[in-house]
């Protein structure tokens, strides 16, 4: 949109109403107890410290010391006391806003709790949101907490998952109304903490209060709050001029016609979206000017009826023409940041792929940034059907023998297990998003319970907040380590295992070790204290995730050389996030909370530009979310968001020694570890054993510990023909009993293969009988 044009007079009017109006932040957790009110008066203090004018009205602290402590000295206008029944005669007090005393009193910012409460009968609106609304209208700023049970959409999945009906809720939309939304993540494990130590309201639903419904209700909160985050990272694109996928988040496109194996394409799509927690679009590209049979038309209807059941969005797009269909297919796809389309393999030999100019090798010529998904046809195996299959029931877990004698091994593994210490890992979007300040202030309240906590180490970076916090803990010294003519501070492992504390607090989990240390990665430290049967809490970015390294660099253009293997947070026994809005995190870095004064101006225009927090913050709600689910079905419990997966896969990954083949391999590893399948990286060698020699054996040398340090297999075989080159890497698949085959787009300009049979042509062509993705090249 031009910057020049004039604005309409409703577009005027609408940014001076805005202008005239508060601002809404709301904080959201999964249940009651997850800090939101905690939160909330922090920073209304810190917002007090600026000067600015705050109060408080109907804020509950259930006499939490921690709450109460935030709560300080803030003005409170007392809110309207009044007992309310419940459906089984028990009173309870509750507290409404008074909105004549707020008005009157006319500060510049408000905290209250509660978002969905229905207000007494004879209240001036009928709920707390409408009250929160007047309040905006008359310019006065609101910070409210949520519970995400509680948003319209969300308590129908509570209820389906949980069997508990929600009496109040807000509307759906209420997120996105707001002009901040952050989410306060607490573990499960953190939750029943509290819950038993009699910190929570032990008048609440106790389903909330079980581990696995506590577990959905989190990630329902993560994937929420992840989905707006999204919405907003596209608006923002659309601002920049941006188009195309993100790089945060799945979008799965299927093209299908109105044939019966369409329902096995949506099906599979279906399966894809929800194990890679993306969005599903169904698409029929057709030819309007030919009026439908009557087979096509039922088909067509059961097509459209099917995408609504697994939760797609169904689409007929009219069709240009025959000819110029593969460049319709891109376009849409791109106009609809679609990540992966979805298509049937090609039936046709190579020369009515010539004559008839297939779809498929259209598509591949006219896209490098959208991966490829073909489908194996498995109508033989799984019958022509438009209804959805029954899903199989998940066998029932044998019981284990009390009385049968374990072998000495697994005797050794579990007293190794049991020994070893308990790991959390606070994750964050950003630096200064509040991961080391949160990890100090659990290490003082465990501290307080009689707990040994010490610091292994810390990184202040000359954050006063984050010095408080570490002044009351002890802190061990760093191992001095001569490196060329300077002497330079790492962990002392050592020493932390002498001294035997409880627990260690250690800072920056992705850092590097100098060279000479004890260990080159401060994860193995932490894995060798583990080991000895000290418990560690850590913090890390979600940039510094290894499976994450190109889609961070495609979100932000650097390429992050500190790096985790995954393997490391599934590890984990917790993994919290620290959600902050980027709007937060930019304020933070301009008041220098964050780095020096000298250094805002660039990372304000590189690495802390808003798109690239947005999308790192939404990349980091989506992986965490994904984390608990992956503990949600390890729990055994068959009612996760994503659904159980019973399907078993093998992944195979064809690499060549060049660019894209460590992107490939990070690829394959996470559609792996969500299919929960076998990782097998497979590079052919055209030439002897001999010929693999110097630069391109290091080559194959760096791959092969890529692959085994995020848990796969990696395999070289040598092929002497190059004719037979497609045929070996299918004979490999083959071998492995494969049932999907990740390959690279050709590195081939797209006007040298024209008329061509390239060597991805030939593999599609040789494995029509598997399930091929052919990943993007985003780098060309």
């Amino acid at each position: 949109m031009s910057t020049f044009r004039r604005k309409t007079p409703e577009e005027l009017l609408q940014m001076i109403t805005k202008l005239k109006q508060g601002r809404l932040k709301v904080y959201i957790g999964a249940v009651s107890g997850s800090g939101k009110t905690y939160h909330m008066l922090r920073d209304g203090q810190m917002l007090r410290q600026e000067g600015i004018d705050v109060v408080i009205c109907a804020v509950s602290t259930l006499q939490r010391p921690e709450t109460m402590q935030q709560l300080g000295d803030l003005e409170r206008i007392p809110s309207i006391h009044w007992l309310k029944e419940d459906k089984q005669g028990q009173t309870w007090e509750q507290k409404d806003l008074n909105l004549e005393k707020i008005i009157e009193r006319n500060p510049e910012v408000v905290l209250v709790d509660h978002l969905a409460h229905i207000n007494r009968p004879e209240a001036q609106h009928r709920t707390r949101w409408e009250d929160i609304r007047y309040l905006l209208e008359h310019g006065i700023s609101v910070m409210v907490t949520v519970n995400v049970y509680e948003l319209e959409g969300s308590a129908q999945l509570a209820q389906q998952y949980i069997g508990r009906e929600v009496e109040c809720t807000v509307p759906s939309d209420t997120l996105h109304q707001a002009d901040e939304v952050r989410l306060i993540d607490v573990t499960p494990e953190v939750i029943l903490q509290r819950y038993s130590a009699g910190l929570l309201d032990n008048s609440s639903d106790r389903a909330f209060f079980e581990r696995g419904n506590l577990a959905v209700l989190r990630e329902l909160a993560l994937r929420t709050v992840a989905e707006g985050v999204g919405g907003t990272l596209e608006k923002h694109r659309a601002e920049q001029g941006l188009t195309g996928p993100t790089g945060t988040a799945e979008r799965i496109m299927v093209s299908v016609q109105y044939h019966w194996n369409g329902s096995i394409y949506i099906r599979r799509g279906q399966q894809i979206a929800r194990r890679l927690s993306g969005d599903l679009l169904v698409v029929s590209f057709q030819n309007k000017a030919r009026k439908l049979n009557r087979e096509e038309e039922t088909f067509k209807r059961s097509i459209r009826e099917l995408s609504t059941q697994v939760g797609g969005v169904f689409e007929e797009v009219a069709m240009i023409s025959k000819r110029r269909l593969p460049r319709q297919v891109v376009r849409y796809a791109k106009e609809h940041q679609v990540t992966r389309i979805v298509l049937g393999h090609s039936r046709q030999n190579r020369w009515q792929e010539w004559i008839n100019r297939s779809v498929i090798n259209g598509v591949l010529l006219m896209t490098r940034d959208i991966d490829i998904f073909l489908m194996a046809d498995r109508a033989e195996q799984e019958g022509e059907r438009i209804l959805p299959a029954k899903t199989t029931k998940v066998p029932p877990i044998k019981k284990e023998d009390s009385y049968r004698r374990l072998p000495s091994e697994e005797i050794a593994r579990q007293i190794d297990h049991i020994r070893q210490g308990t790991f959390k890992v606070y994750v964050g979007a950003a630096p200064g998003v509040g991961k080391t300040y949160t990890m100090l202030r659990e290490g003082n309240e465990l501290r307080r319970q009689g707990i040994d906590v010490v610091i292994g180490l810390l990184e202040t970076h000359g954050r006063q907040e984050t010095a408080d916090q570490a002044a009351s803990l002890p802190l061990l010294s760093r191992q001095i380590i001569k490196y060329g003519d300077h002497h330079l501070e790492e962990l002392d492992v050592e020493q932390i295992i002498k001294r035997n504390p409880e627990v260690v607090l250690v800072d920056e989990l992705a850092h590097t070790n100098v060279p000479g240390s004890r260990n080159s990665k401060r994860y193995e430290d932490i894995t060798e204290l583990l080991a000895a049967g000290i418990s560690v809490i850590s913090t890390v970015n979600i940039q510094h995730l290894e499976s994450l390294n190109d889609a961070v660099e495609q979100i932000t253009g650097i390429r992050v050389r500190e790096t985790v293997p995954d393997s490391i947070l599934h590890l984990a026994d917790e993994v919290e996030l620290i959600d902050v809005t980027p709007q937060t995190l930019r304020q933070r870095l301009q008041e220098g909370k964050i780095y020096a004064a000298s250094k805002v101006e660039q990372a304000l225009s590189n690495f802390f530009k808003m798109g690239n927090l947005i999308a790192l913050r939404e990349l980091a709600l989506r992986e965490v979310a994904d984390d608990v689910d992956e503990r949600l079905e390890s729990w055994e419990r068959k009612d996760s968001l994503r659904g159980p997966w019973q399907r078993e896969e093998i992944i195979f990954v064809g690499v060549k020694l060049d660019h894209e083949a460590e992107r490939l391999i990070r690829r394959g590893f996470r559609i792996a570890y969500r299919l929960k399948a076998k990782l097998i990286v497979s590079y052919i060698h055209l030439g002897s054993e001999f010929s693999l020699a110097g630069a391109i054996a290091d080559k194959a040398d760096k791959l092969h510990h890529l692959t085994v340090r995020l848990g796969g297999e990696f395999e070289i075989r040598y092929q002497p023909l190059r004719q037979r080159l497609a045929q070996s890497i299918v004979e490999e698949a083959q071998s492995y009993h494969a049932t999907q085959m990740i390959l690279g787009q050709t590195s081939t300009p797209p006007w040298k293969r024209w008329g061509r049979d390239s060597l991805l042509k030939k593999v599609l062509r040789h494995a029509r009988n598997m399930d091929i993705l052919v990943v993007a090249d985003r780098e060309t």
